[in-house]
This record gives C-alpha cells, sequence and structure tokens, in this order.
C-alpha cells in the first residue's frame, strides 16, 4: 500500500512539473512573439519616416579664417549653426 501511494505521489509530482514546464514554455513564447511583433512595427515606422534634407550655404565674404555657416534640416526645423 505504502509503495503504491508513492508512485501515485511520484507520478503526480511529474505531472505537475510538465504542465509548469509547458506553461511556462508557452509564456515565454508569446513574449517572444509579442516582442517580435513590436520591434517588426518599431522597424516599419523608422523606414516609412522621411531622411533628414542636408543644405549647404555658403560664406559671401572671402576671407580667410571665417569658416561657412552650416544648415540642416532635422526633420523638426531648420538648424543654422553660425
Amino acid at each position: 500500500m505504502q509503495s503504491i501511494r508513492s508512485i501515485f505521489l511520484a507520478t503526480a509530482a511529474i505531472v505537475i512539473a510538465g504542465a509548469t514546464l509547458v506553461f511556462a514554455a508557452s509564456i515565454g513564447l508569446a513574449l517572444a512573439g509579442i516582442a517580435s511583433v513590436v520591434m517588426l512595427g518599431s522597424w516599419i515606422s523608422a523606414k516609412l519616416q522621411p531622411t533628414p534634407v542636408r543644405a549647404r550655404v555658403y560664406a559671401r565674404t572671402g576671407k580667410p579664417g571665417q569658416r561657412e555657416p552650416r544648415v540642416w534640416n532635422d526633420g523638426r526645423g531648420t538648424i543654422i549653426d553660425l
């Protein structure tokens, strides 16, 4: 009688451990799937945004040592570096 109870408890423990393993694996796969969908959406969103356009402005005077001002558009507005 004692050995039958031990076999039953061992079998129940193995079944519970297996069910826990399957549940944890399914949760892990679900999280990996959600993360991959979010990464794919972020990648597509980045591809659809326009790229910044670089503009050039040259100095009007030919003085030595005077560097040309830099002008560019970063997508939020025009930036002029004098």
